[in-house]
């Protein structure tokens, strides 16, 4: 199961929409259905839901806020051969509410591809994507691996407790300061560093994503508040360093 494989995938917003077009650029026949209405990505099929439950390889494209109520809905309509995957920023609870609303006898794989539209617009090739098995690793599990390598992927196998816990302190506290800097009104200048470059860059990125996305990732990573107290702690850090300086 490689080039020419079918793939489906739930929900087509801005990372659905960007996944599919990845997919069909791999070589994918690629179906998608979404509740909203979307403009179709380039040699992506609209179909109904139950095509895409029923589908060979299944993409879950929802909002991590969403996720669960989704998979309470359609997770026991989901194909007896159907490998199962999510792409939530978020890995443990995700992978809970799989196990718990999806038939024990399916593959289920929790899924992190650790780009989007920004980050991937000049391809995807060596970007890393984390695979966190769910159900017993097998065939299906073993294939997916193999596809995602052939899309030049940087494939990393880990638990969902460890790629939630590292997550936290790499892409949760990017997204922290990206909104942070915005709120603080951060413009391009004519005289930026390259320093100050690379944190506008930032800023474009996280701001680009949906703001429930941010509220997701500080609330459904469970290691994230951990993340935010350490965060305050080294700022003040800082301030007290540059208050004796001053004093």
């Amino acid at each position: 199961m490689l080039t020419g494989m079918k793939a489906a995938v739930y929900g087509l917003g801005r990372f659905g929409s960007f996944w599919a077009e990845c997919l069909y650029k791999a070589g994918c026949e690629v179906i998608a259905y979404s509740r909203s209405e979307h403009p179709l990505p380039e040699g992506v099929r609209k179909a109904d839901e139950e095509e895409v439950l029923t589908a060979p390889v299944l993409f879950f494209c929802v909002a991590i806020s969403s996720f669960e109520s989704v998979l309470k809905r359609v997770g026991s309509r989901i194909g007896r051969d159907t490998i199962v995957m999510d792409t939530c920023s978020v890995k443990i609870m995700p992978s809970e509410w799989m196990k718990e609303n999806i038939p024990s006898d399916r593959t289920i794989i929790a899924t992190h591809p650790m780009f989007g539209p920004d980050s991937g617009r000049n391809g995807v090739k060596g970007l890393p994507l984390v695979m966190c098995p769910v159900s017993p690793v097998g065939k299906g599990y073993e294939e997916m691996k193999s596809f995602f390598l052939s899309m030049g992927l940087d494939v990393r196998e880990m638990s969902a407790e460890k790629h939630d816990e590292e997550a936290a302190y790499s892409q949760g506290v990017t997204h922290f300061v990206g909104r942070t800097l915005s709120q603080m009104g951060m413009k391009p200048t004519p005289i930026a560093t390259q320093g100050y470059r690379n944190l506008m860059t930032i800023v474009e990125q996280t701001c680009n994503d949906p703001m429930q996305l941010f509220y997701d990732l500080q609330r459904y990573n469970p290691y994230a508040k951990e993340m935010r107290l350490s965060l305050q702690v080294a700022i003040e850090k800082v301030l007290n360093a540059l208050r004796r300086e001053e004093s």
